[in-house]
């Protein structure tokens, strides 16, 4: 069975952006991806999070054309009332990042790849939050 894993939008940006220092980890999940070794999902949320701040840098076409060709790469994961409740009542001070983390527990997805390892702290932290670098390193 192929690993799940959570995508946050800094590594899509990453990616999309070409982001120097991070450019070379976040195209490699992508070909893992490609390649079909591993399975991406994310929110809505998140593509909604990036084009917003991509189509800033290239603008609105180059932005919709981007995400067009990543969704033949990544899932969409719902996000439901129960999840938004979960929340909102949890230890995260970031809701997006709550938000996102119990889509993925939700969805039997146990692994998220994100720069901002720090916001996902939680004492009963049950999956594996992890940087590109890192994820690779252990794959």
């Amino acid at each position: 069975m192929k690993q799940k894993i959570f995508i946050d939008s800094d590594i899509i940006l990453d990616l999309l952006a070409e982001r120097e220092k991070f450019y070379d980890d976040a195209a490699e999940i992508f070909t893992l991806a490609y390649e079909r070794e591993i399975e991406l999902y994310t929110t809505a949320i998140v593509l909604a999070n990036v084009f917003y701040i991509f189509r800033k840098i290239k603008g609105n076409e180059e932005a919709k054309r981007k995400i067009k060709k990543l969704r033949l790469l990544i899932r969409v994961l719902p996000i439901n009332e129960n999840i938004v409740d979960l929340a909102l009542n949890s230890s995260f001070t970031d809701f997006e990042d709550g938000l996102q983390y119990f889509t993925s527990k939700e969805h039997s997805v146990f692994t998220i790849i994100t720069r901002n390892i720090g916001d996902y702290k939680m004492d009963d932290m049950d999956m594996a939050i992890c940087t590109s670098e890192e994820f690779l390193r252990s794959f």
